[in-house]
Formats: C-alpha cells, structure tokens, sequence
C-alpha cells in the first residue's frame, strides 16, 4: 500500500508540473498584456463594440471595477434563482428558493465558494445551473486570476502606478484560458461517462422492482469549469462521488489535475513575469512540500482506520466509510487533500466519514488559508501575502528593512498583510462560536458532542475561506445558517482582495533596488523553510486551540478505549 501511495502522489505531481508549465508561459502573455497571435483586430473590434476602456488603471480603480462586477453578477444571480419557475429548462417544474437560500447560494458562487446547502438535482433547474451557477464558475474564477494579475505587476513594475485594466483581464482570462479549457476538459468527461442533456428525469425500475428516478442534465459544461477554476459545487448533490458526474477512475484523476492546474501555472508566470523563475518555483516547492505532507497524513489516517471495527469483527480497520469503492483510500484521500489545498470544494468522498485526523487535515488546509496551491489566483496572492510576512520577521531578526524582489517592505504593506492574513480566522473563530452560543446555529447540529462541533467548525472554515466542501450532519439550509454563512463568505472573499489589491498600488509606485550583500535571497531552501515555517505558526497559533475541542478530542476519545 505504501508503495501505491507513492507512486500514485509522485505520479500526480510529476503529470501536474509537466501541464502546468507550458499554461504558465501563455498565461505571462496575458500578464504582459500582449497580443494574442493573429487575435489583435478581433480584440481590437471586441472592445469597440463592447466599450471597454483598455487604458490602464490605478488600483483603486482596478479594484472598483471587481467590486462593481461581483455585485452585478450577485443582484442578477439572487433574482435569478428566486425566479426560476417562470424561467426556462426547468422540465421538473422546480420552485423557486427562498430568499435566503438563492442570496446563499448567489454569494457562494460569486465568492467562488460554492457552498451549497441544497440538493441540486431536486432544488435547480437546468437554466439555474447553466445560466446561473456556470456562467458565475466561470466569472469568480477569471476574478481570482485578474487579482493575482495585478498583484503580480505591482511587483514587477518599474515606479508605474497602473495595474492593468480589469475589464480587459477578466474577458481574456476567460476567453482564452478557462473557455477552451473547459470544453476540452466537458469534451473528455462525456467520452468517459458524464451527463450532457437536456432531458426530463428518467423513471425505471430496478432489478429488485423498486422505482428509481435518475436525474439528467448539462453536467459535463458545469463539470469542467468546476473543476478548473476551483470553484467545486456539483450538479448533484453527491458531487464528484456521483457516477454521471465523476464515472471513471481516469475522470477522477483528470478532475484532480483540474483543480491545481492554474494555481500552479501561476507559479511558474510569476517567475517569469518578474524575470527570476526562481521565486516562482520557490512557492511551488513550499507548496508541493506541505501538500505532500498532507496528502500523507490523510492516507495514513485513514488506512489505520477505526480500531472499533476490529472489535466488532470486521476483516480489516481501514476506513471505507462513505468512500466510493470504485477510487478507494488512496485516491478519496488524495482529492480530499488537493479539494480542501485549492479553494475548490469538490468531493469524492463524504468528508464527515472520514476518521478524526483524517478529517482534520483538509480542514487545517482551509483554515492556515488555502495557500498551498489555493484557489486560481487566490492561492498565488493568499502565499505572497505569506511571503511579505516571512520576509518582515527576516528583516526584524537580522536588523534591516524588509524587502522582496527589490522593493522595499514598509508599514502600509504590513498593516495590509496583516489584515489579510487575520480577517479568516477572525471570521471562522467568531463565527464558530456564535453558531454554538445561540439555539438557531445549535439546532443545526444533528451529531451531539465532539463531532457535531468540528461540523460548526468546519462549515464556518470552508465558508471564510471560499471553499465550499462540507463535513455534512449539520442542517445549514435555515435563515441562520444561510445568512451566516454568506457573511463569512463575501467577507473572507473581498476582505482579502482589497488589502491584496492596496499592496499591489503600493508596490506599483516603488522603485526596484538592486540586490546588495545584505539582501535576504528569497528563493533558497533558507527562505523556503522560513516561508512553510510562517504559514505553520500563524495557522498553529490561530487554529489550534478550536482544533483540540473538536478532531483532536475526537481522536483521543477514540483510541482511549
């Protein structure tokens, strides 16, 4: 078993970098903002007509610009599903949602959350799910991307104080990365399996006469643009456990190169775009190192399994619950680990099944802020974020002023940082124990004790953090829980972006100072080691206390007897 562990993470990491590279050097291209080849006059007539201003912009214009248009897509979304009956596709005569559930789910998605406390198959229609939930996948995803974009320039540029223009990113980000990415990727789920229809429900009857209903739909378009842009929220309510929407063990692993495919992309453009790819790969080491030690300790935790089991005659300990025979430990462990890494939220396996360590790994990757690899665009500014901190303890260590990539740390950029940094945890330990103060959060709870409150904990963490993955056992569909919920979830969406987007105008206007012998270099292992060093204390100091009340007490209580 250990060497199939092995071989299937190596495996993983060595197809990912070899994708990801190549999607890194287009993607410079679009950083750059250079022509795409032989597409200039198309983009020229494209902003014609749609009256796009292409002239750079300042950060607080950037930044108004993303804000103006998540706010659209989110009033359009909300109305949309609180509409759905009068609205086509709809052929099992869906209702409309409550207000509370359509704002939810229309913050979930724009957040690119995808939170979802609805069954999809028998809550949206077909025209929600593609009009609605898709086209949002599609636009919270180029969002993330064009942030990290401009984060990116205002470490590369020269005393500019432009940043690009957000109009411009978010429509080529999505017209030439996450549009033919998508159909390649809808293309090849079809071929293994996955629905793509427009058909009513199919009534039959099994082997055993019992009638069944199987849902259909568009499920392949919504599939691939859920996977690539990390957003995660499945078409049914089963997710990527569910055979119409994850069919074949080689779906399932091309699912999971999806999910980190442009973080790490990003990587390598980052590199290039500030002409060292050594900085670049230096947060892909940090990254793939602490993934890795992740993915280990899930598999562990759940090959050794419930000693209970043993003790009430079962073959084996090994932990199969609520886990798809056809992936097993090996691959439910490992896109448990890359879902919950990335802020995508997509699950194989039921992650409330999983044994008490098991399941308190993906929430601590939520929860140190889903920086390794993370979300598109999110993950690459939630770890530069890091690295400003890293570097400010380095300069207070060593006695000098901090900086990276020639530009000088100051005070703004740390209060930002801060800001950053602590508006999740914030949002996670108050909003935890406001949900078990008072009887509406608590009457959620269907598992008393110590796992109903890793539930509340892991909800709120997968909430802040725009995750979207839950350990279930918790009845979230109340005005309580979808008002809370949407709460943390714009706030840990937009209370990251614009500190990130104030730090990347502050770091526009600086002039690049050439390297000196006290320069801290920051693409050693040195540098690596203190960066992993600074997400693992910030996340230990915050998080760990919550922890012990929930898996970790879970733990002791079951290996105590």
């Amino acid at each position: 078993m250990a060497a199939s562990a092995f071989l299937l993470i190596a495996s993983y990491m060595v197809i990912l970098i070899v994708l990801a590279r190549p999607l890194g050097t287009g993607l410079v291209r679009l950083i750059d903002d250079r022509p795409m080849p032989g597409l200039a006059g198309f983009e020229r007539q494209l902003w014609r007509v749609s009256g796009v201003d292409a002239e750079p912009m300042s950060w607080q214009r950037y930044l108004l610009a993303i804000l103006l248009f998540n706010l659209g897509g989110l009033i359009l979304l909300t109305v949309m599903l609180m509409t759905q009956a009068l609205l086509p596709l709809n052929p099992q005569q869906l209702p409309n949602l409550s207000w509370h559930l359509a704002l939810n789910t229309a913050v979930s998605f724009v957040t690119n959350t995808n939170w979802q406390a609805y069954a999809g198959e028998s809550t949206l229609s077909y025209f929600s799910q593609m009009a609605g939930l898709t086209v949002q996948n599609f636009l919270s995803a180029a969002t993330g991307i064009a942030v990290a974009f401009a984060l990116i320039r205002g470490f590369a540029n020269r005393s500019l104080g432009t940043l690009g223009n957000a109009w411009r990113d978010m429509t080529r980000i999505t017209l030439y990365v996450l549009l033919p990415i998508s159909l390649l990727m809808a293309l090849f789920f079809v071929s293994q399996g996955t629905l793509q229809n427009f058909s009513g429900y199919v009534d039959l009857h099994t082997l055993e006469g019992v009638k069944q209903t199987l849902p259909m739909g568009p499920v392949a378009s919504q599939e691939a643009i859920k996977m690539l842009g990390t957003n995660g929220g499945g078409f049914f309510n089963a997710n990527s456990a569910h055979p119409f929407e994850n069919p074949t063990a080689l779906s399932n692993f091309v699912q999971m190169l999806a999910i980190f495919l442009i973080p790490a992309a990003l990587c390598f453009a980052f590199g290039e775009v500030v002409k060292d790819r050594r900085q670049g790969h230096a947060l892909l080491w940090a990254m793939s190192m602490m993934f890795i030690a992740a993915v280990v300790v899930v598999m562990w935790a759940e090959l050794r399994g419930n000693p209970h089991f043993l003790s009430l005659g079962a073959d084996s300990a090994i932990n199969m619950e609520g886990k798809e025979t056809r992936f097993g430990i090996l691959n439910s462990s490992l896109f448990a680990a890359i879902t919950t890494a990335a802020s995508c939220g997509a699950v194989n396996a039921m992650h409330d099944s999983f044994t008490a360590l098991g399941g308190m790994v993906p929430m601590w990757l939520m929860q140190i802020g889903e920086v390794v690899f993370g979300g598109v665009g999110a993950g690459l500014y939630g770890i530069l974020l890091f690295v400003l901190l890293a570097v400010f303890i380095a300069g207070l260590m060593i006695g000098r002023t901090p900086e990276y990539l020639g530009k000088k740390i100051d005070v703004w950029e740390m209060k930002m940082t801060a800001l950053a940094i602590l508006v999740t945890p914030a949002l996670v330990l108050l909003g935890t124990a406001l949900a078990m103060m008072i009887d509406a959060g608590r009457s959620g709870i269907f598992n008393p004790g110590i796992h109903g409150f890793s539930e509340v904990l892991y909800a709120v963490s997968s909430a802040a953090n725009n995750n979207g993955s839950a350990f279930g056992g918790l009845s979230a569909n109340t005005p309580f829980w979808n008002l809370l919920l949407a709460f943390c979830m714009l706030a840990g969406r937009f209370g990251i972006i614009i500190p990130v987007m104030a730090i990347a105008g502050s770091l526009a206007v600086k002039k690049i100072q050439p390297a000196g012998n006290g320069t801290l270099p920051t693409h050693g292992a040195l540098f690596i080691a203190l960066l992993i060093g600074t997400v693992l204390l910030v996340g230990a100091l915050t998080f760990i206390p919550a922890l012990a009340l929930g898996p970790v007490a879970e733990h002791l209580q079951t290996y105590s007897h």
